[in-house]
């Protein structure tokens, strides 16, 4: 069933805070409504399986590992009603405009990612993609230090927080993150 008027969803927060698992639950309740599904994913995400997006708690969906964010238009199907991508913010600039694109045509988009870096700044395309969405969920992790809500991620480096001045983009995970809150997140200078 093709949606009269598109949208765009965002689910956001840190690491371990349930992005994926809440995305693969909107992704099966639009299978049981007989809605036609595609989602993708940054190639460059290899932690779990290459053709899925999988949670950190297990939960997995099949998906198409794309380059670039202009790929998911290429590899659209004309009656795909629901596109959803996960880990958008190791796409390129342009997945904002591919949302919006898709969002024109009348399509369900539904992205997830972190919109903060390990700095606790934002990440890539996310804060535009969160601007121009309808409908934003930000969820919490829960604070490996204090045990208090969680929005932050903290990457360790040989078990101590990593420098301001490392790369942003190192795919990992529970061996490399934790979720922080405000208070326990350190960001060396």
């Amino acid at each position: 069933m093709r949606h009269t008027v598109g949208s765009i969803e965002v689910i956001c927060g840190s690491m371990f805070s349930g992005k994926t698992d809440e995305l693969i639950r909107r992704l099966r309740r639009a299978h049981i409504a007989k809605q036609k599904i595609q989602v993708f994913k940054p190639a460059i995400d290899v932690r779990y399986a290459v053709e899925k997006v999988t949670s950190h708690a297990g939960s997995e969906f099949d998906a198409q590992p794309v380059e670039k964010a202009q790929d998911i238009i290429k590899n659209l199907h004309s009656d795909t009603t629901v596109v959803a991508i996960d880990e958008a913010q190791f796409f390129d600039w342009h997945i904002a405009d591919v949302s919006q694109q898709l969002a024109a045509s009348n399509v369900r988009v539904i992205v997830a990612g972190l919109d903060m870096d390990f700095r606790g700044e934002p990440f890539g395309p996310m804060p535009i993609i969160i601007a121009q969405a309808e409908k934003v969920d930000k969820l919490q992790a829960i604070c490996v230090v204090c045990g208090m809500p969680a929005s932050r991620t903290q990457r360790l480096i040989d078990g101590r927080a990593a420098n301001y001045n490392d790369p942003v983009v190192q795919v990992g995970g529970s061996e490399a993150y934790e979720a922080r809150c405000r208070e326990h997140h350190e960001v060396p200078r």
